[in-house]
């Protein structure tokens, strides 16, 4: 019995699949047996073709992979298109005149600059929004541990954390006091 030795290669990490298959048919042209590990599949250098690794990995050859991303990012910009359209016009009133509620009058320019800005942004202003119910709670002599509850039942990420956290720093009178309190609560 003949058994096949191969030598793992590494790639480096960000490679996509047509750096692991091109670094494996490297080796194919060389005579030389290699595989390769990519995200939990083991790829060959003496079977591997890209439409092989495509269905392997993606479960679809490498043009039909491409065509959904085209089409999903055809999706994504009719999206984005119609949210900036319809939706961000009357949002931004809504977060401008809310925000005055909580917000001295010196920082309503900055505040409706920041809106706009937010509102366009990867969370579309979701950050504005729970800024907004945090300073409500501050506003209205809540606690800091209600405040702190509030923003932790949002379901930030790290960086909409920061963002919102930087938010009510920036224009809530207890800002700094409420961040001060939620990283030692940390």
């Amino acid at each position: 019995m003949n058994i096949k030795r191969y030598a793992m290669i590494d790639i480096p990490c960000g490679s996509n699949i047509e750096d692991a298959v091109g670094k494996l048919l490297e080796y194919k042209t060389k005579g030389i047996l290699a595989c390769v590990d990519f995200n939990g599949h083991m790829l060959y250098s003496d079977t591997v073709t890209m439409d092989d690794a495509y269905k392997e990995i993606m479960g679809c050859t490498k043009e039909e992979y491409e065509e959904s991303q085209r089409i999903w990012r055809e999706n994504y910009w009719k999206e984005e298109t119609t949210f900036a359209r319809e939706v961000v016009p009357n949002l931004a009133r809504e977060y401008m005149v809310e925000g005055r509620k909580f917000i001295d009058s010196s920082k309503w320019k900055l505040w409706d600059k920041v809106v706009s800005i937010r509102l366009h942004d990867l969370y579309h202003g979701m950050e504005l929004d729970g800024a907004l119910r945090v300073m409500k709670i501050l506003s209205n002599k809540g606690s800091l541990e209600e405040a702190s509850h509030e923003m932790n039942k949002q379901g930030h990420s790290g960086m909409s954390y920061s963002l919102t956290l930087s938010i009510i720093k920036e224009f809530h009178d207890r800002g700094n006091e409420f961040a001060k309190y939620v990283k030692e609560d940390l």
